[in-house]
């Protein structure tokens, strides 16, 4: 099997694993994806690379995988035998983590050791070597010590994810220090898009935003409003990861816009697309926030700009409208059928 432009994704088909299969697939690569075996198969956000012929011309592969399950890393890194790893599978609800914390940490910490033990074992087999890339999290920083956060800031996480991510983060930084692994780390902010799943704040709102528009809901409760985030774009994002693994020397970068706003002005900007006042349909409820809230996150991608060449293309503004008129989109469909 020749070696050349195979990428393997873990988490293909969620958010950013459907972003970055189309970005390398455009870049020639043949792109490998992990999923894992559930009663109800969902690959929505990837279904569209199939209908493009993707699959038929074997362009794209998929295959059954677990994080948790060592061995099955250990044969898919055998059997694929990528050149580079991009390691994007994860529990990623923060508030869903306090409650499944021990899932987390097996999937966020645990599943990076197995990844990067797997790919160690498969060079010292086959003498060819593997790129990899483990996406970490803002959320690592936790209660931050100063702002904006940049990859020489202290971690302080303060929820069962950001602890999980930040053992991650560490092993991918040992293994490379011990092993001289090809191993990146992109500390990713707060990334959004139209395919965000349907817990996670921003597309709560957005799609919250166009249903009470249609007349298909009339309210929407949420936790911290005054929470502020650095949201960029997904598809922004993942040409940062790609880049990562073009260098020469592995590092870690935070990627991020440099701006924050609130969960409030988040319901402002998409309620006020769709001619709406948010203070009338948005309601508080406790039960929504964190055990332990991080406040504010700001990014200082300033080393990604200068090394990678790394800047985001999309406004915050922007990718609301983007995603509210997605969401409406959807909302039409669906009433009509």
């Amino acid at each position: 099997m020749s070696a050349s432009r195979r990428a393997f994704i873990t988490g293909i088909s969620g958010q950013d694993g459907s972003y970055l299969a189309e970005f390398l697939l455009s870049k020639g690569y043949e792109v490998h994806g992990m999923l894992r075996r559930t009663s109800n198969l969902s690959r929505t956000r990837i279904d569209g690379l199939f209908e493009q012929g993707a699959a038929s011309d074997g362009c794209l592969q998929l295959h059954y995988g677990d994080m948790t399950d060592s061995m099955s890393l250990v044969r898919l890194i055998r059997d694929i035998q990528p050149t580079e790893v991009y390691n994007l599978a994860a529990q990623s609800h923060v508030r869903i983590s306090f409650e499944q914390p021990k899932y987390t940490a097996e999937v966020c910490a645990l599943g990076v050791l197995g990844m990067l033990d797997a790919i160690r074992e498969f060079q010292h087999q086959s003498g060819q070597k593997v790129r990899f890339y483990q996406a970490s999290s803002s959320e690592m920083f936790g209660n931050v010590t100063e702002s904006p956060q940049r990859e020489t800031t202290p971690f302080a996480p303060r929820s069962p994810y950001g602890v999980a991510k930040l053992y991650g983060h560490w092993i991918t930084v040992n293994y490379r220090e011990s092993y001289g692994l090809h191993a990146s780390s992109g500390i990713l902010f707060n990334h959004e898009s139209p395919r965000r799943g349907e817990n996670f704040v921003t597309r709560k709102v957005t799609q919250a935003a166009a249903r009470i528009k249609l007349g298909l809901e009339k309210t929407i409760t949420l936790g911290n409003l005054d929470a502020r985030r650095d949201w960029g774009f997904a598809g922004d994002f993942v040409k940062a990861m790609w880049s990562m693994l073009q260098q020469d020397t592995p590092d870690d970068y935070v990627i991020a816009t440099g701006s924050s706003h609130s969960v409030r002005e988040l319901c402002q900007f998409a309620f006020e697309h769709v001619g709406l006042d948010y203070r009338d349909y948005v309601e508080h409820d406790v039960r929504f926030e964190r055990p332990a809230e991080v406040d504010h996150l700001l990014g200082d991608a300033t080393k990604a700009q200068e090394n990678l060449g790394w800047n985001p293309s999309v406004r915050f503004q922007d990718l609301i409208v983007m995603m509210v008129e997605s969401d409406l989109k959807r909302a039409v469909e669906q009433r009509e059928t």
